[in-house]
């Protein structure tokens, strides 16, 4: 921590331009008696401990620097007790300005305030403090007008400076107070504080200096096959940084990988490979020098599933050659027939395929091979879910469902209200959905009967989602105005004749097709979940078809998907969504033919 020794920082006066800005006042040196003489050269004025114990008779506190109790009554109102008497208000726009120094381990500070308007006639001056938060250290500073000088309400506009405060240890944290004086017994708004931290190494020095601050910035991560390759930058070699380590975790399993890099190969990057790695999972993975207290750089890898693409044997080689040999050579045979029985009635040879070519054709098994996903996008894309809430819970629990199966198993990164609910609280809902439908790849609006619902819930499906613990009016209206807004991005795109794949419509097999609004209409729709492998191919560009081969994703197709834990939960909470949905629609039927 820095010193006492430090607290009072004078400076001569050829020094004090080097710390005065445009339209800022820089204390003086001047002494207490012309202060309260009303000199023309103290018009703001620095005090010194020296000056303290000059005018008191004692030496302050060295930790308390040149700051007493009371300073206008002690030092100005000895002749005139009345010119601190007065109610002044504390200083506005206290600010925080960092000073280039040559040492790198510590920062210096210099504080700068205005006046407020209120009492400014009757300012005699301001007392700067700083306290480090959680430690003992405390510093302070002094400035005094002259006793004759009364601002006018212009000057509260002026900016008014500290002296520096030197030898901060870099990454601290600071409290700043600045008063007005004088300060009344009875006044409580005589002050203004902020708290600050120090620079770090890294802001200072940058981080090319610090080796306890530095980091990877640049990390590229690649996946062939199931091996998971990672290449990222190495430190400067004047850090002495010599080896580095991984850490990788998913679903409580973790993966550790030590890394020492070979620097006579490369001196700027280097590249590892982490095995054993789970497809179809999300791994959070941080990297970091092999040092005490290091920063560590936190990126993603999502393991992806290896397609298996299923393509017809080709005939063999062999039989190609031998059955255009044979059928010429029967050829052949037919023509020397004819010629030795010119007279006789030519009869015409059938030519039978044999059937047992076209069952091995039609029998044989067929070759599977592995296609990866593209790899034109460094991360899995971005799905923003909007649905209505209408439809009650049961319809919000099969969104959900969805919303999990797609980014357990589609490799896609889901953004759904529900899973955000802090952010959107603190940004609101409209503004939370504007914000997803800019940042994200594509836009799956989820059509039911309440999304076409153009009126207030009534009270009693408010009450209903009350009672579950949820409350859907507000989500409701957010969902209307959302594709709306999503209804007038695509009938722009479309009139400016632009690319419309970012936004999709879906609807689960409860629902209508009418259900879809009008304005979506345009774009791709699906139905969930007959059509999951359609929008898996729509998510990633890959063709279901083509020539010679097919797409098949088991996991994925209309009845492999239940035999996962997500799929299962999904095609449940569809089930209850049905029955729930139709029993309404029996019920309103009936409440009409009463």
């Amino acid at each position: 921590m820095w010193t006492a020794a430090l607290v009072v920082f004078l400076f001569s006066a050829p020094c004090q331009h080097l710390w005065a800005q445009e339209g800022a006042i820089a204390p003086q040196d001047c002494s207490l008696d012309c202060i309260k003489e009303g000199g023309p050269g103290c018009e703001y004025c620095r005090i010194t401990r020296a000056d303290v114990k000059r005018a008191l008779g004692f030496n302050s506190f060295k930790e308390f620097g040149s700051c007493i109790p009371w300073p206008c009554f002690e030092l100005l109102g000895e002749k005139d007790p009345r010119i601190c008497q007065h109610y002044v208000h504390g200083p506005n726009n206290v600010e925080i300005e960092f000073v280039n120094e040559p040492n790198s381990e510590s920062d210096t500070i210099v504080v700068s305030w205005k006046p407020s308007y209120y009492g400014i006639a009757f300012l005699r001056g301001f007392q700067v403090s700083l306290q480090a938060l959680g430690g003992s250290s405390f510093a302070c500073q002094l400035f005094l007008f002259h006793r004759n000088l009364s601002l006018p309400a212009s000057q509260s506009k002026r900016v008014y400076k500290s002296d520096p405060f030197p030898g901060l240890p870099l990454g601290s944290q600071y409290a700043v107070t600045v008063m007005a004086l004088p300060v009344p017994e009875e006044w409580e708004r005589f002050y203004r504080s902020r708290n600050f931290s120090s620079r770090s190494c890294a802001e200072k020095n940058g981080l090319e200096k610090c080796k306890k601050d530095w980091y990877p910035k640049h990390i590229e991560v690649q996946q062939e096959g199931t091996a998971i390759t990672v290449t990222f930058n190495l430190a400067p070699p004047q850090l002495g940084i010599r080896s580095y380590f991984s850490l990788c975790y998913a679903n409580s399993m973790k993966k550790y990988t030590d890394i020492s890099p070979n620097f006579k190969k490369n001196k700027t990057h280097h590249s590892f490979q982490m095995n054993d790695l789970q497809e179809g999972t999300n791994y959070t993975c941080q990297i970091a020098a092999d040092e005490m207290d290091a920063v560590r750089k936190t990126f993603n890898v999502q393991v992806l599933h290896f397609l298996k693409v299923s393509t017809p044997h080709s005939v063999s080689p062999s039989l190609a050659l031998i059955l255009p040999l044979g059928l010429s050579v029967a050829a052949i045979f037919v023509v020397l027939v004819a010629a030795l029985t010119w007279k006789t009635r030519l009869q015409m040879k059938k030519v039978y395929i044999k059937s047992d070519i076209i069952r091995q054709q039609e029998e044989s098994g067929t070759q599977e091979g592995v296609m990866p996903l593209p790899r034109n996008r460094p991360t899995p894309p971005r799905l923003l879910i909007c649905y209505s809430s209408c439809d009650g819970p049961a319809h919000v629990k099969a969104v959900m469902q969805l919303g999990a199966f797609i980014q357990q198993h589609m490799a896609t990164q889901v953004c759904l209200d529900l899973w955000d609910s802090l952010s959107v609280a603190e940004e609101g809902g409209m503004a939370w959905h504007c914000r997803q439908i800019r940042e994200s790849d594509f836009i799956l609006v989820i059509c039911s009967m309440g999304l076409n619902r153009r009126s207030k819930p009534s009270e009693g499906d408010e009450d209903e989602g009350a009672h579950k613990g949820l409350h859907y009016g507000s989500n409701a209206f957010c969902s209307e105005a959302a594709v709306k807004l999503i209804g007038e991005e695509v009938g722009h795109a479309k009139a400016r004749g632009q690319d419309l794949s970012k936004y999709m419509a879906a609807i689960f097999d409860y629902s209508d097709e009418t259900d879809i609004p009008t304005e979506l209409r345009l774009v791709s729709h699906y139905i969930l979940t007959r059509d999951l492998q359609l929008l898996f191919s729509h998510l990633h560009g890959v063709a279901l078809h083509g020539p010679g081969h097919y797409l098949k994703i088991n996991h994925i197709s209309e009845d492999g998907f239940t035999k996962l834990p997500s799929g299962a939960a999904l095609q449940w909470a569809i089930y209850e969504a049905r029955t729930e949905i139709t029993a309404k629609r029996h019920h309103s039927v009936g409440s009409e033919g009463d």
